[in-house]
């Protein structure tokens, strides 16, 4: 489980209908979750993992507890791998499991093989586990008031927060730098 939320969004905002609102999700590219280019996509993404991890083939089978041959033909994206599979093999390769298939659902298979087996994957695997408590701890009651539409601009702002952050990290580290070659120049005079 991805994502785990103890309140409930109510079932159409004021003057929605339910119907409206269906169409519009219904209208989403279904192309885009058709089962073989699903199995496709995540087999890239599995096969990418294997490729990176430098580990056999067997290996990772044997820790995945997924049979050799059934790893071969998930990685041929012959077979669908269930989630379960997805997330032993994930793990099995020695990357973030969750961060990378949460990047796959939402974002694409591109974004997910791209940030294999990089600080970014693991910081956004403890990121979006983190996520749901801090919203409900932080927002409290208003966790209901939540825009949909607030999203994008939202995830914007985190990013620049987080660049600033680092930013200001590198301008210590720099400080720090000056600082200690200033105490070792005086030590040698």
């Amino acid at each position: 489980m991805f994502f785990s939320f103890s309140y409930r969004l109510p079932s159409r905002l004021a003057g929605e209908s339910i119907t409206s609102r269906d169409k519009d999700s219904s209208m989403t590219n279904m192309a885009l979750f058709a089962e073989q280019q699903v199995r496709a996509d995540l087999a890239r993404l599995l096969l990418a993992a294997v490729e990176a991890s430098g580990r056999a083939r067997c290996d990772i089978a044997r820790n995945a507890q997924i049979h050799k041959d059934a790893l071969r033909r998930v990685l041929a994206g012959e077979r669908s791998a269930s989630l379960g599979e997805a997330l032993r093999i994930l793990a099995a390769c020695g990357v973030a499991p969750h961060a990378h298939l949460l990047l796959f659902l939402v974002s694409s298979g591109d974004h997910a093989i791209a940030w294999l087996q990089s600080d970014l994957a693991q910081f956004f695997e403890d990121f979006s586990g983190e996520l749901p408590s801090a919203l409900e701890r932080v927002l409290g009651n208003q966790v209901h008031e939540v825009k949909p539409r607030w999203a994008k601009g939202t995830a914007h702002r985190v990013a620049r927060l987080l660049s600033d952050h680092i930013d200001e990290l590198e301008r210590k580290d720099a400080l720090l730098g000056d600082v200690f070659a200033g105490a070792e120049r005086g030590h040698r005079g």
